[in-house]
């Protein structure tokens, strides 16, 4: 039997190629490396709003990856002085895919930035520097080094009953939730106060975490995507 397909969205981002400098739509290898270390098939899917039921017709489930700031302006806020690296053909193309796959019930994973695009397009809001907040840049000590921490999953959740009561992460985001989107609830916390994780209960698999599962050894959370993801398309054959 073919593995489930799964979308990865790419970064779009200006790169380096021998001599050659152009626009790219790219993503980190070990977010291929996870999906494929699940049992899933990864395909990458570059941010454009057109397509987008033709491109989810082919798609088992979604992998929203990492990347830069979102434009504040998706939910009614100023430019914080820290935001940065912001692109907003990748912004709306995001969310358009996810708001249509999220219709269809089609599993989704959204990781760090694609965490925040979830919680965005649900109408939520972001907190564009978490050292306010919280005092420390814990979260994002050193630019390209994770910061290793713990998390409490919160009981009865989809990622607690993936991942059990406590879990060792890696972290790389100095933004983080405000108001949780319509449907959300928190999954997770870190020991700061700040919300780890969110998760949409009416859906088969939708989750969104904050910290990098790619950057790990424990691929659970791209196993369960990838066990979804094949039940899904069992289902609408």
């Amino acid at each position: 039997m073919s593995k489930p397909v799964i979308g990865i969205t790419t970064y779009l981002t200006l790169a380096r190629f021998g001599v050659w400098e152009e626009d790219s739509a790219l993503i980190p290898a070990a977010y291929v490396r996870a999906v494929e270390a699940a049992g899933g098939r990864p395909l990458l899917v570059p941010p454009s709003v057109d397509g987008i039921e033709e491109t989810l017709d082919r798609l088992d489930g979604l992998l929203f990856s990492g990347g830069s700031d979102l434009d504040p302006e998706l939910y009614a806020q100023e430019v914080h002085a820290e935001t940065n690296g912001v692109v907003p053909e990748r912004d709306q193309a995001e969310i358009a895919l996810l708001q249509a796959a999220l219709e269809r019930d089609m599993p989704v994973l959204a990781i760090c930035r694609g965490s925040q695009v979830l919680n965005v397009a649900r109408g939520g809001d972001l907190v564009q520097h978490l050292p306010d907040v919280v005092g420390d840049e814990k979260h994002k000590h050193t630019p390209g080094v994770f910061a290793d921490h713990d998390v409490d999953l919160v009981s009865g959740t989809r990622v607690q009953d993936i991942l059990g009561d406590h879990a060792p992460v890696k972290s790389h985001h100095h933004q983080g939730y405000g108001q949780l989107g319509e449907g959300l609830r928190e999954a997770a916390r870190a020991a700061d106060g700040t919300i780890e994780a969110l998760e949409d209960p009416t859906r088969r698999f939708a989750v969104g975490v904050l910290w990098h599962p790619e950057a790990g050894e424990d691929f659970a959370l791209f196993k369960a995507l990838v066990e979804e993801a094949g039940r899904y398309r069992d289902e609408r054959r």
